[in-house]
């Protein structure tokens, strides 16, 4: 059956990803960006799919955002919060600027955006909340203190929504990707490249349709036993 579909940050990397197989699938897909109005443009030219511009560090842009897509789509039945940011640093020079912004970017938006669906949801007894998290949100990395908070958050409040979720037909789920071959894994040094590698089995970077395969599934009708679970994508990273 064809739902109403949101993916936040999903221009590019995961969140085209995920949003592209969404659209194959049948689902009416929404996406959203902050910043690159040149990126937006080729990815609705390319795609067909729509992309909305607002920031989902802003609880007043959500609501105005989510107000502008379910005037033209309907109401949000799917909701991937794939939005986010970095700004690494040593815990020792962490700012308070880069803390917040990544904690605001990362994790208050997931509560912002999953809060504004859900009473839609809870009415209509549907709706299935997909949470981006991250390998490093479970293992924890060097010089991320403030993504790996985040990103650990995330997977607790998933949980939290999937229990009260759970009576109104509602699942709430998070995928936590290791590294993928995205246009931000391009940039690295190939030194880095080559020291997370070795640290995978299957040797190789993961795809962002391989994560949004795992999210074609959670998203599924028949996938409403699953509920409070993170699957984990990383090559088999998360062993060692």
């Amino acid at each position: 059956m064809a739902r109403v579909a949101l993916v936040t940050g999903g221009i590019r990397g995961i969140g085209a990803g995920i949003a592209v197989a969404l659209h194959g699938a049948g689902h009416k897909v929404a996406v959203n960006y902050r910043g690159d109005d040149e990126v937006a443009r080729r990815f609705t030219e390319q795609s067909g799919i729509a992309a909305y511009k607002w920031d989902v560090a802003d609880h007043e842009a959500c609501k105005a955002g989510v107000a502008q897509v379910e005037a033209a789509l309907g109401a949000i039945e799917i909701l991937v919060n794939n939005a986010g940011t970095v700004t690494d640093a040593k815990f020792e020079n962490l700012t308070f600027e880069q803390w917040h912004l990544v904690l605001r970017t990362n994790l208050d938006s997931c509560f912002y955006m999953s809060q504004l669906v859900y009473r839609g949801m809870k009415e209509r007894k549907f709706g299935r909340i997909v949470n981006i998290g991250s390998m490093n949100g479970q293992a924890g990395q060097l010089n991320q203190a403030n993504y790996v908070a985040a990103k650990a958050g995330m997977h607790g409040l998933t949980k939290a929504i999937a229990l009260e979720g759970a009576k109104h037909g509602i699942t709430a789920n998070t995928v936590a990707p290791g590294y993928l071959d995205t246009y931000m894994m391009r940039t690295m040094p190939e030194r880095i490249k080559q020291k997370i590698l070795d640290k995978s089995p299957v040797r190789r970077f993961g795809q962002p349709d391989e994560v949004a395969h795992a999210v074609l599934f959670l998203v599924d009708e028949k996938a409403a036993w699953t509920t409070g679970s993170t699957i984990t994508m990383n090559g088999g990273s998360h062993m060692y």
